[in-house]
């Protein structure tokens, strides 16, 4: 028996494993997929959000803790556990030396392209190098490894401890455990289930992308709140949704499919209309409001339309935008109604305000008279060639999840568990309500991961101590 069984295997369950063999305790790592694919989403990140005082080598200037605390305060639209998030930003601010000493390496951020130079460290390799070096270093301190391994179920006494996992028929007991097997946004059917259908008739989720990994089912989720009674936190339909390119694949587009030119132009519907202010904050804030957004629209599709003068000022997506030499041009390629299209391009076009743009700080360049409004970076859509990127809702993780406090235990009828712990995506609704900001799904699963590693070594020792069990290589 392992003292410690760590279900999942992204970033969050790295951070658990690896804790949890530094404080002495044996440590078994249940990972889904195979080899090739393991990490989950996490292989897909590519930065963490950090609170700093100070300069502090990629990170420039400072990035204090009320400034993060309000930068996700907004997003979240106060849903979200102060301390919780407190915790998490302190924990920001102290986990990179920790990070390097597993092999973790940091980068300045790409210049030019985001505005996150201040608040977020960027990966080396980024997320698939991160997790590569934490299964390094797990194996090299010891912890057993096992892939194509999805838990489907656990096993609890009546005093709510952890007992065992199983694979299949595989009864696999441990001293303690740590969940960190993400959300349900993989199952199509679920996500279905929980957006329902809307006024037009349409099932939104049906046109739903997902840019991560295909095996968060929700499995063990839902055993865990619909057979054992978890506490839950978070609403099924919130989500880390992202407006992606249409185009992308149904699981693991990544990063390179989202569509990051929002702010640089406008988005109409399949009515040829905006229905949202593009230019409302700057894009790492705001990037994942936008899905959502698309969600919410007929069809469930939109179209990022920029000029020629946004060429260079965003990332350049996976996929080359749809050409026209003049706005008429580019309707008809959409197959979008072309005298309504013109309509939105004219109104727009006209209620631009001359100012200084500066796509680097909130500018001066609004619209006036216009609805919805562009409070920011409003230039005239009037520079060929022009181009335009169809976007879809692409959902990188779920927020429904096990509510949990700051010792990461799992609440069972009212009581934290004193041998279940709980980190990443299946508790980041204790965090992120609704809405989200570059890097801190990182954060979250860093810090609960860390704190739930250290807190199940305790327990496992615990259990050896009231149980009289005998400890399995322990250093």
């Amino acid at each position: 028996m392992h003292d410690v069984l760590i279900i999942g295997g992204g970033n969050a369950a790295l951070c658990a494993a690896l804790m949890a063999r530094e404080a002495g305790a044996s440590v078994l790592l249940l990972e889904a997929s195979a080899r090739a694919w393991r990490g989950g989403n996490s292989t897909h990140t590519r930065n963490l959000r950090c609170m700093h005082d100070a300069p502090q080598d990629v990170l420039l200037e400072s990035y204090p803790e009320e400034e993060y605390w309000q930068d996700l305060l907004k997003v979240t639209g106060g849903q979200t556990n102060e301390h919780l998030a407190r915790l998490v930003i302190r924990e920001s601010s102290t986990c990179r030396g920790w990070m390097r000493r597993h092999g973790v390496r940091f980068q300045p951020p790409l210049s030019g392209a985001l505005h996150v130079a201040r608040t977020n460290a960027f990966f080396m390799g980024g997320g698939k190098a991160l997790v590569n070096a934490y299964y390094r270093s797990a194996v090299a301190l010891g912890v057993d490894i096992r892939y194509e391994s999805p838990v489907d179920r656990i096993e609890l006494a009546a005093d709510g401890r952890f007992a065992a996992a199983y694979v299949g028929d595989e009864r696999i007991a441990a001293k303690a455990c740590v969940l960190a097997a993400g959300g349900f946004e993989s199952n199509l059917d679920w996500l279905r289930a929980a957006w329902g259908q809307n006024e037009r008739g349409e099932w939104p989720a049906d046109n739903f992308l997902i840019r991560g990994t295909r095996f968060n089912q929700g499995v063990l989720l839902r055993h865990l709140l619909d057979e054992h009674g978890a506490e839950r936190i978070g609403e099924p339909t919130q989500a880390h949704m992202v407006a992606i390119d249409a185009r992308a694949p149904l699981y693991d587009g990544g990063i390179c499919t989202r569509i990051d030119c929002v702010s640089l132009g406008i988005v109409v519907n399949q009515r040829a209309e905006r229905f949202y202010d593009e230019g409302e904050d700057f894009w790492p804030k705001r990037y994942a409001i936008w899905g959502r957004l698309v969600a919410l629209q007929p069809g469930q599709t939109a179209w990022s339309v920029i000029d020629a003068k946004a060429a260079g000022r965003f990332m350049p997506p996976v996929f080359a935008g749809i050409r026209a030499d003049s706005l008429p041009e580019l309707a008809r390629r959409l197959e979008l109604d072309e005298a309504v299209f013109m309509r939105t391009l004219t109104d727009y076009n006209r209620a631009c305000v001359p100012g200084t743009f500066d796509h680097t700080r909130l500018d001066d360049c609004h619209t006036q008279g216009l609805t919805p409004a562009k409070t920011h970076w409003a230039l005239p859509i009037d520079t060929p060639p022009f181009h335009a990127y169809p976007v879809r809702p692409g959902i990188t993780f779920t927020y429904l999840g096990l509510l949990t406090d700051d010792t990461a235990a799992v609440r069972l009828g009212g009581t934290p568990s004193a041998n279940l712990f709980v980190a990443g995506e299946m508790m980041a609704g204790n965090v992120l309500g609704k809405g989200y900001t570059a890097g801190v799904g990182m954060s979250i699963g860093t810090a609960f991961g860390r704190i739930a590693g250290v807190n199940a070594a305790r327990a496992a020792r615990n259990e050896e101590a009231a149980h009289g069990l005998e400890p399995e290589n322990l250093d």
